[in-house]
């Protein structure tokens, strides 16, 4: 028999503590992803396959004898030897490119200092220039598009008619869109005047979100208005405007309908022409798919690379 002795603990200690439990892991809940699902299985129906077809059309030879049935031969690189051999294209992503990133710096300029104009007026001004902005920024393209002909237009077009007469003598009947510099400036201000809305909406929703207290305290200590936009206002919207910046860069990028309907007017297509009408050029009109795919690839990739460090700021700003 074993006798097991124990020692009596003295007076006044503590008694001794157990080893905490381990916490039990939460289990996720499912549902959420049963409900994102269909969504998810929408948008990669709806874009993955003519993703992947467009990728193959890069490698692949397409002439007439593929409109009577016959499969489209493999080809290689070839299609992107073309397009990179091409000086044309060179031309016109240099073009797309300088067009793309003043358009959306001005854009950005614009809708954050229209936003921060619209905290400094009274509720029913802010009310009424919201309202005006919607209404333009869901207006459609083409009616756009057929007001700024007419304001511009060289025979009874507003602008020239208002330049003629403070003395311009050499604007009288001017065709602005005869002149690549002239035209891309007529089509920066339809694209500025289309994208500015939605970044006055997003920029003015996050700044009205800041707290009152750290700009008054900002004042007190004898911060001006600049240096409170800087050191405060960026810092707290910097995702949102991360985020409005990649989708303008992306949008101006790809800009397509304004260019191809202002081209008409002016005769000079293959001066404005920028990526997305030299794709369509090369590609509905010429009928060589492969080449025009093998161009909307690098242009898909151009994108990525002008984004992508705003991605990954993005995305840094969301892990904090």
């Amino acid at each position: 028999m074993t006798i097991t002795s124990t020692r009596a603990k003295p007076e006044g200690t503590l008694p001794d503590r157990t080893e905490p439990a381990a916490p039990r892991k939460r289990r996720r809940n499912p549902l959420p992803y049963i409900l994102l699902l269909p969504a998810v299985l929408i948008v990669l129906v709806d874009m993955g396959y003519p993703l992947l077809r467009q990728i193959t059309m890069a490698f692949q030879h397409f002439s007439l004898e593929q409109q009577f049935g016959k499969p489209a031969e493999f080809v290689g690189l070839d299609n992107f030897t073309r397009v990179l051999g091409d000086s044309a294209f060179w031309l016109t992503l240099g073009r797309s490119l300088a067009f793309c990133l003043v358009c959306a710096a001005l854009t950005m300029a614009i809708g954050i200092g229209g936003a921060l104009l619209l905290t400094k007026v009274s509720r029913p001004v802010s009310v009424f220039v919201q309202a005006a902005m919607l209404l333009a920024w869901a207006m459609p393209v083409l009616s756009s598009l057929q007001v700024l002909q007419w304001i511009f237009d060289s025979r009874s077009g507003v602008v020239d008619w208002t330049l003629a007469g403070l003395g311009m003598q050499g604007m009288a009947g001017y065709n602005w869109f005869s002149n690549p510099l002239t035209f891309f400036a007529v089509a920066a201000i339809l694209v500025i005047w289309m994208s500015v809305p939605l970044v006055v909406f997003m920029v003015y929703a996050s700044v009205t979100q800041i707290d009152e207290s750290m700009l008054e305290a900002s004042t007190l200590d004898g911060a001006n208005g600049w240096k409170q936009f800087r050191e405060i206002t960026v810092p707290t919207i910097a995702p949102v405007l991360l985020l409005v910046t990649i989708l303008e860069i992306i949008w101006d990028l790809r800009v397509f309908t304004q260019i191809f309907i202002l081209q008409k007017n002016g005769g000079i297509t293959e001066q404005t022409n920028v990526l997305g009408t030299y794709v369509y050029q090369v590609g509905l009109s010429g009928g060589d798919y492969g080449v025009a795919s093998a161009t909307a690839l690098i242009m898909l990739l151009i994108t990525l690379l002008l984004t992508w460090r705003y991605v990954t700021q993005f995305l840094k700003q969301g892990e904090v």
